[in-house]
């Protein structure tokens, strides 16, 4: 009886794969096979001898996706207010371009922030997961700070929380908080997880306290930290491995090139 054929023979060794995409060094990923903390398209791997197809195949340690190609870049940019998020203005404003030309990579912007909202702005060259993290079924959660025209009262807060009505329909933040009030405006704090459009700006305009400045201070797993305005810096392995496990968890099946993108 001719033996039916490996899928994964022909492939390559999976302690080098994870060697070359940083993980740790073969003899390290070889104790981490054994282990068992390894899976390859969800199924624990103990074999030394595993092969893999790096642009086919989806693998994780310790629950922790592993991005094998290593031709992807993944930025994280402190969008500065004025700044389109495109990468040509057909009107020939300020646009990304400026925070792309050092890399060799053509980065994309994953979502958008519009011109007058600055903060954290993810730039890459992975189309599959701008694509999965700007659809608008997928939801990631985000975090603005809003500063306001008012004084925002505990009343407006648990209001933003239980949910009120827009033109395009019912909205209702996951999380707000008041975080300061002074000199007749206010600073909120609204986590959410709608891709609507100018969604902050609008729900706090529907409660009486117009926005006059905002800012995205988290999307996802990431946080803008320190960052300046108009800095960038390449996302570390670990906020990377977080990014990549929550777009597998739930990733949209429709999520296809051309997707509106959220603006904020």
């Amino acid at each position: 009886m001719t033996p039916i054929p490996d899928p994964a023979a022909d492939g390559i060794r999976l302690q080098k794969v994870l060697a070359n995409a940083g993980v740790a060094s073969r003899r390290v990923i070889e104790d981490y096979i054994v282990e068992g903390r390894i899976r390859v398209n969800g199924e624990v791997v103990t074999e030394l001898g595993r092969r893999i197809h790096p642009d086919k195949d989806l693998v994780d340690v310790d629950g922790t996706a592993v991005q094998l190609d290593v031709s992807k870049r993944y930025v994280m940019l402190n969008k500065p207010i004025g700044v389109v998020s495109t990468m040509r203005d057909e009107n020939g404003r300020p646009d990304l371009r400026q925070f792309t030309k050092d890399y060799e990579e053509r980065l994309y912007n994953v979502g958008r922030l519009d011109a007058e909202t600055s903060g954290l702005l993810i730039l890459t060259n992975d189309g599959e997961l701008a694509h999965v993290l700007a659809h608008p079924s997928f939801g990631v959660t985000k975090v603005y700070i809003a500063k306001v025209e008012g004084t925002v009262t505990a009343q407006t807060i648990a209001t933003l929380t239980k949910g009120i009505e827009l033109e395009d329909g019912p909205i209702a933040a996951d999380k707000a908080r008041l975080l300061d009030t002074s000199r007749g405006s206010s600073l909120v704090e609204l986590t959410l997880h709608s891709g609507r459009n100018r969604i902050v700006r609008r729900m706090m305009a529907a409660v009486g306290h117009p926005v006059t400045e905002l800012v995205r201070r988290q999307f996802g797993p990431l946080h803008l930290g320190t960052l300046s305005a108009g800095k960038s810096r390449e996302l570390t392995k670990i906020e990377l491995g977080a990014l990549l496990t929550l777009a597998r968890q739930d990733s949209p099946a429709d999520a296809t090139p051309g997707d509106v993108q959220e603006k904020q």
